[in-house]
């Protein structure tokens, strides 16, 4: 094989695995977690949106128990920031792609769900459009234990970004 081959043949094999898989439905994407906001995270230059629910905006302000607005948006990810620093690596089951994003149902190196963490903490909702309902016992329960979002009044991430809620 002549030298100018081979060296492309070589360029082709080291372009291939420095290029990330592309997931499929089912396909799992497993590595350290980065927080990019409440119900969104990167691995591996992956983004990634949590399937079946929906935290508030980066940007979104809501109020607390006693009153006084907070930043929500930020308390969420900070709070799934710690979740994860808690147990790594992270996996993520991929559920689907939504623009630039895959969608996926995630768990901690120990077990513990990630998307129901959110909701269950008030730090997110239960979005049944997506869900189908499966974390609307948790929602029920932050509700009556009046956690996180639930303390006090906020407005669903949706109304927030302007986009269709149902």
């Amino acid at each position: 094989m002549p030298r100018r081959t081979m060296r492309l043949w070589a360029s082709l094999i080291v372009l291939a695995q420095a290029m990330p898989a592309l997931a499929d439905r089912g396909d799992e994407i497993v590595g350290r977690a980065s927080v990019i906001d409440g119900d969104t995270i990167e691995i591996a230059g992956e983004r990634i949106r949590f399937d079946g629910i929906d935290a508030p905006e980066s940007r979104q302000t809501c109020i607390n128990g006693k009153g006084a607005p907070y930043r929500c948006g930020r308390a969420a990810a900070d709070a799934l920031d710690a979740f994860l620093a808690r147990s790594r690596p992270t996996t993520c089951v991929i559920t689907g792609k939504n623009w630039d994003r895959w969608v996926g149902i995630c768990r901690r190196a120990d077990g513990r769900d990630v998307n129901r963490f959110l909701v269950l903490e008030g730090l997110a909702i239960d979005w049944p459009k997506y869900s189908r309902g499966r974390y609307a016992r948790e929602q029920r329960d932050a509700e009556l234990a009046k956690r996180g979002l639930w303390s006090g009044r906020f407005d669903r991430p949706c109304v927030v970004r302007r986009a269709a809620c149902d």
